[in-house]
């Protein structure tokens, strides 16, 4: 069997095992004074490139579910991760349309959880995760300096973010 290995640093080696902890829905397999590996069975890897005028490297990762009772059990590993989430609900992004929501961990690095429903024709304007990650637009004014508008972080309260993440349901 092949698997798709991504490998992270990270600042905080304890708070990054119970985020991942709680994403994956599992401890990992091994862990060490300073690593932390999980063999995950599932989910099983969606890899993408694309060439949109971003700086080259990682963009996001993510964890694309096949059910609505899914994307439920995958929102309930957000909560339990105790991050910010900004949930988009329907959208179009990536040629597909699909359901989702985000969150970064304790590094600021971008997760997605969706669950697609449908093909599009075109890429998709993502306005309110340009917003939370980018700064400048959506809800955000040219006054706000850049970079306001990312998901809080845990010493920052939501209302400290113009694009504070919603509760998901």
């Amino acid at each position: 069997m092949k698997r798709l290995h991504v490998h992270l640093s990270v600042e905080d080696l304890a708070q990054s095992i119970r985020f991942y902890s709680a994403l994956f829905g599992t401890a990992p397999s091994v862990s060490k004074g300073d690593y932390a590996k999980w063999m995950l069975e599932d989910p099983h890897v969606n890899f993408a490139i694309s060439a949109r005028g971003k700086k080259p490297g990682l963009d996001h990762l993510g964890i694309q579910v096949e059910t609505s009772n899914e994307l439920t059990d995958a929102y309930g590993r957000l909560r339990q991760a105790e991050r910010p989430v900004l949930e988009e609900g329907e959208t179009t992004c990536c040629y597909a349309k699909s359901e989702k929501a985000w969150t970064t961990d304790p590094q600021g690095l971008l997760w997605e959880t969706f669950l697609t429903t449908g093909e599009s024709t075109v890429y998709g304007d993502d306005a309110a995760l340009g917003a939370a990650t980018e700064g400048g637009s959506a809800c955000c004014t040219p006054s706000t300096p850049q970079g306001a508008c990312r998901p809080p972080k845990p010493e920052r309260s939501a209302g400290d973010s113009c694009c504070g993440p919603k509760e998901i349901a």
